[in-house]
């Protein structure tokens, strides 16, 4: 029997927990235009990621949770930046929460495999899509955007690689700052992206229909053609889905 994955849970109040939560996102923009002049207070208990670790059931003690493809690929409130051949005949969804420390480490340790062996080799596509838990997460997935998309999965890549130095320090706003500046985004970019209440709402309404639609609570959680699977998935999860034809 396979040991339990691992993934970062919603608060146990559930989603509108989490959704009340970003009424701290207020503070991050009035520091970001003044957060070199000015010393920054720590966030609030609420803006700082607090996610409860939870394992969820091993995948084999229960049956398989399927979504049609076509329902996982209609039009969300954000466009899909799609990696690897638009015609790759398997695709895989990430729901991933730039604040999810498992997510991280999937990020960090299986993703370059699965991208090489997979993604590159044009044997399937990847779509990562918001799902943050926290409004520091947010934050990250909005600045993401902001950066092109050319740029964005290069930016999750560094904020996921990065996490520990912004994600859970008392002072986030700088090295958050530090670390867009390496995509070429000006620190008049980052405040103005911060400030984009258009971009705030399609970020988090990203999060809500992807919790109504698809029961999501936690992160990461991946759709393999259709196939839904919660936790740190390993490269053999991902061969013996694709390579045994699952749909």
């Amino acid at each position: 029997m396979r040991i339990p994955l691992l993934a970062c849970r919603i608060p146990l109040l559930g989603l509108a927990r989490a959704v009340a939560a970003a009424a701290a996102f207020g503070a991050m923009l009035s520091l970001a235009s003044a957060q070199t002049t000015a010393p920054t207070p720590a966030p609030s208990p609420s803006a700082t990621p607090n996610v409860p670790v939870v394992p969820p059931s091993p995948p084999e003690a229960e049956a398989p949770v399927m979504v049609p493809l076509e329902q996982l690929m209609s039009a969300g409130p954000l466009p899909d930046i799609v990696q690897g051949a638009a015609n790759a005949p398997a695709t895989i969804i990430e729901y991933a929460s730039l604040t999810c420390t498992h997510c991280a480490a999937f990020h960090e340790t299986i993703w370059p495999d699965l991208k090489a062996k997979y993604v590159d080799s044009g044997r399937a596509k990847f779509i990562l899509r918001e799902f943050p838990l926290d409004p520091l997460a947010t934050a990250g997935f909005m600045l993401a955007r902001c950066s092109g998309p050319d740029k964005r999965n290069l930016l999750i890549d560094q904020l996921f690689s990065q996490q520990k130095a912004w994600a859970f320090v008392d002072k986030p706003i700088q090295p958050l700052l530090d670390i867009v500046k390496q995509t070429g985004m000006t620190q008049t970019d980052f405040e103005t992206c911060l400030k984009n209440q258009e971009l705030y709402d399609q970020v988090n309404q990203s999060r809500d229909r992807a919790a109504e639609a698809f029961n999501i609570d936690a992160t990461p959680t991946f759709f393999v053609n259709g196939r839904k699977l919660v936790g740190e998935l390993t490269l053999s999860d991902f061969d013996r889905l694709l390579q045994d034809g699952s749909k």
